[in-house]
């Protein structure tokens, strides 16, 4: 499907202008410190995601009461195909430290 020239930028194109998300965005607040998620989170952040530029990782620990920003250089949007031992790792460790 994303074969045809101009298929992939449409794609990324219909992602960003989709469903009022640049609306939400713009108004979304940070939550206050005991409102942040609590569940212990790990982020793999890629180098070249169209979608969401590695820049705006700089907010994680104002939504996230406990979060590890993991830098995944020269990967794209699509994490799991890209780098998927980086991507088993990070689920084992997960899954490792979970309770229970």
């Amino acid at each position: 499907m994303y074969r045809a020239p101009g298929a992939f930028a449409a794609s990324i194109a219909w992602y960003r202008a989709g469903a009022g998300a640049v609306a939400a965005s713009l108004a979304e607040q940070v939550p206050e410190p005991d409102q942040r998620i609590a569940v212990p989170t790990t982020v793999l952040w890629p180098s070249h995601d169209p979608l969401f530029p590695r820049a705006w990782s700089d907010r994680i620990d104002e939504f996230f009461a406990t979060a590890t920003l993991t830098p995944l250089d020269g990967v794209g949007h699509f994490t799991p195909l890209e780098c998927p031992d980086e991507f088993a790792r990070a689920v084992s460790a997960a899954a490792s430290t979970a309770p229970g």
